[in-house]
């Protein structure tokens, strides 16, 4: 038979009761650390497995030469895939494929959207390709295809028919080497080789400039020689210089 209430001590009741308060607050974390974990764990199931959380917008910024259309082929996220699995790496390196593209960043804007922004290439100069242009960087990377030139890109004119990245990069130096006078007066900047640089300019006049080393004193020296007489100056080696 069960003892009634008034047959247990009353500091045995304590006892008891102080007992099971201990017992509760030693279960607490525990009960606190599962339920965190169940939530945590459903909480990732809604975001990574469900559409709740899926790609609803690929918003693209930063493009002129390339089009958001093409961003969003390139990038290849399909609508509705959970946001979280998306790697921003991998679009990125996809986006960074396309020419006129230099860099790119791809991030999550939570809950639905993800965001490309793209960071195009800046044109330097223009290589003429039978009838159209090409359109290169600083670091000689053909990116556009025009079929006009624009006016404010220098000539880049090449011996080979395709555009030779190191050659154009060589080039593009020259060009941000001269000084406003040269580049007033100049027609074109063609290079046959390496160590074949030259500046075509107005009045049939023409600068040899060899390789594209010490541009900066070519470019002072030139500048100084072109109030003289004479069609052809000869920068290539500056310390001697030859004007005819």
């Amino acid at each position: 038979m069960r003892a009634g209430r008034d047959a247990v001590p009353a500091s045995a009741r304590r006892f008891m009761r102080r007992a099971r308060q201990r017992r509760l607050r030693a279960a607490l974390p525990w009960a606190l650390v599962a339920g965190l974990v169940v939530v945590t764990v459903l909480g990732w199931w809604v975001v990574s497995a469900t559409s709740l959380f899926g790609v609803r917008q690929v918003r693209v910024t930063g493009t002129a030469v390339a089009s958001e259309q093409e961003v969003r082929q390139v990038a290849d996220v399909p609508l509705g895939v959970p946001l979280a699995r998306v790697d921003p790496a991998e679009v990125a390196g996809r986006v960074a494929g396309l020419p006129a593209v230099e860099r790119v960043v791809v991030s999550r804007d939570w809950p639905r959207t993800l965001v490309i922004t793209v960071v195009e290439r800046v044109p330097a100069a223009v290589v003429p390709r039978s009838d159209s242009f090409v359109v290169v960087d600083a670091a000689g990377v053909a990116f556009q295809e025009v079929a006009v030139r624009p006016a404010e890109l220098p000539l880049i004119q090449l011996a080979t028919p395709e555009v030779d990245q190191a050659l154009v990069r060589d080039a593009v130096a020259v060009l941000d080497a001269l000084t406003a006078k040269l580049r007033e007066a100049l027609v074109a900047l063609e290079v046959a080789g390496p160590s074949a640089i030259e500046l075509r300019l107005t009045d049939d006049r023409r600068v040899i400039w060899g390789d594209a080393t010490e541009n900066p004193v070519k470019a002072q020296v030139a500048d100084a020689l072109l109030d003289q007489e004479g069609n052809v100056i000869d920068v290539s080696a500056p310390d001697v210089v030859t004007i005819r």
